[in-house]
């Protein structure tokens, strides 16, 4: 099973691929990396860019499952807003390539990578290169966040 897992922002979109095996039941980090949309740039145009990235990873990939961390509201609506629709568009473009969808809350995510569902950033990082092999170095949280997303499809039935 192929799953690409989906950290949603409209400025940094953290996306993971990872091949769950189903002989052992092992992950192997395929693809990861954290796509920049530029502030300057019309909110549209910035959907655009997120679309066209998510829909080359899934035909590169052929992943069956998008995983996808639900939103939780945050203490700026506009912003919140901003997410929901980039997040929409990439569940679309997902639907439409025939991905299953899946969704998990951020609580689901960290009991799935920790075992605890109020873990911090640095333990969810520290479980995530511990589950997984990752080559190339992470510079930012967005990009952890999906690969932990994508686990935790395949650490979860359904």
């Amino acid at each position: 099973m192929i799953i690409i897992g989906i950290d949603p922002g409209y400025e940094r979109l953290g996306i993971a691929v990872i091949d769950k095996s189903p002989i052992n039941g092992k992950e192997t980090l395929l693809y990861s990396t954290c796509f920049k949309t530029l502030a300057k740039e019309e909110h549209s145009e910035r959907l655009r860019q997120l679309v066209e990235e998510v829909l080359r990873v899934i035909k590169k990939y052929k992943p069956d499952t998008l995983s996808i961390e639900t939103l939780f509201f945050e203490s700026n609506a506009k912003t919140a807003m901003k997410v929901a629709e980039a997040r929409g568009t990439i569940i679309y473009i997902a639907k439409s390539q025939g991905l299953k969808i899946r969704e998990f809350t951020p609580m689901q995510i960290k009991v799935a990578v920790t075992g605890h569902g109020r873990s911090d950033k640095k333990q969810i990082i520290a479980m995530v290169e511990r589950l997984i092999k990752i080559e190339e170095p992470i510079k930012y949280d967005d990009e952890y966040d999906a690969i932990a997303i994508a686990l935790t499809a395949g650490a979860i039935k359904g």
